[in-house]
């Protein structure tokens, strides 16, 4: 056993983002106001979206994207398993039914084939997931939503900073959702935000998000005449705090950063994993950079230990690792419910595990993170 203790991830906080929060308790200001608005602004400038509209969490983004699609109860909304639990639950919120997709092995996202083998006169929508940061195809799975005139809403709750084709993830999106919780590359402890193009939908969005008011809580206390505010549908209370907002605005200029030290780890990673016999690490695909929200490896038959055996032997040396990337279908909550075979999903699932990537992993701790494999392959 051993004292030292590498997690698996820490999220870069510091002064400025303490001082952001306390100028926003300061000002009196502590609900969704300025500081959300200028948030929004230059978030979405940031993944190349005209319009951003903060949200409590990349869940309720979500969900609000799906009724912006126009998704009705008894519809199908095809969905990547290998995902976390709240990308197919968005699907139930608003009545509809989750589909699940089988994904490619080598970036865990869904491609056309595997959306085209479930897709149905029934299907609405897609919910198209940049799983642990690794862009899907955004090219053919925006092509083909478009050609079968189904909606194509994408999950980048880990994307931010990933690119594809030569562009930020959310460029071009029909309508995209990201999420700020401490495990991804920036934060606002919990928070989201949804990004779009198009004026009208981000307007519903907004009001979506805030009771169905027609005019924000924050219009009608900056007005100086009485505002009497309507409230035009049955909505949600889904927004963002000012005080997370400033912090969001500080962790938005150290995204680029961020993403250059992750991406140095994950290069390192690869070359000291290089010669494990079976352990596959995840790589760029060929059209695009991933921002390594997740290193994780894939445990071949060949390397000599199960995935758990090689969990409890990092956490007995002192590493926090993780199993992979959850599969829903496998879940108590989805007990039942029809699927098709998924055996890239449930291979996933079942034989990777994520290693540390941070801001304060060091050089020595990445050499004992790969010192404990090499040994658990040796034996």
């Amino acid at each position: 056993m051993t004292e030292r203790k590498i997690p698996v991830m820490i999220p870069l906080l510091g002064e400025e983002e303490a001082q952001a929060a306390a100028e926003a308790v300061r000002s009196g200001w502590v609900a969704q106001g300025p500081r959300v608005a200028e948030f929004e602004k230059r978030f979405a400038a940031l993944v190349g979206a005209a319009h951003g509209v903060a949200v409590s969490s990349c869940t309720t983004g979500l969900h609000l994207a799906l009724i912006a699609a126009g998704v009705q109860a008894g519809d199908e909304v095809i969905v990547p398993s290998l995902s976390f639990i709240a990308t197919a639950n968005a699907a139930r919120y608003v009545g509809a039914v989750p589909v699940f997709a089988d994904v490619e092995l080598a970036t865990g996202n869904l491609s056309v084939e595997t959306i085209d083998a479930v897709r149905t006169p029934r299907t609405r929508a897609i919910i198209a997931v940049h799983q642990g940061g690794v862009p899907f195809d955004t090219r053919a799975l925006r092509a083909a939503a478009a050609d079968w005139g189904i909606a194509l809403v994408e999950d980048a709750a880990c994307g931010a900073g990933s690119t594809a084709y030569g562009e930020p993830v959310g460029a071009g999106s029909l309508i995209s959702a990201w999420s700020f919780h401490p495990r991804k590359l920036i934060t606002t402890g919990e928070g989201g935000m949804v990004t779009v193009d198009d004026a009208e939908v981000a307007t519903r969005l907004r009001r979506l998000r805030e009771h169905g008011m027609n005019v924000s809580a924050a219009d009608r206390h900056a007005s100086a005449q009485p505002v009497l505010e309507a409230y035009l549908e049955t909505a949600y209370n889904y927004r963002m705090t000012d005080i997370q907002a400033a912090v969001g605005l500080v962790q938005l200029g150290r995204l680029d950063g961020i993403v250059a030290q992750r991406r140095a780890i994950a290069e390192r990673y690869q070359e000291l994993l290089a010669d494990i016999d079976g352990l596959t690490p995840v790589r760029d695909p060929a059209y695009g950079t991933t921002n390594y929200q997740s290193f994780w490896v894939l445990i071949e038959p060949s390397f000599g230990a199960t995935r758990d055996e090689a969990l409890a032997e990092l956490a007995a040396n002192g590493v926090s690792a993780r199993r992979g990337i959850m599969a829903s279908h496998l879940e108590p909550a989805y007990a039942g419910h029809p699927h098709v075979a998924l055996p890239n999903t449930e291979r996933i699932t079942r034989e990777s595990l994520i290693l540390p990537v941070h801001h304060a992993l060091t050089e020595d701790d990445q050499d004992h993170v790969v010192a404990v494999l090499r040994k658990l392959a040796s034996r």
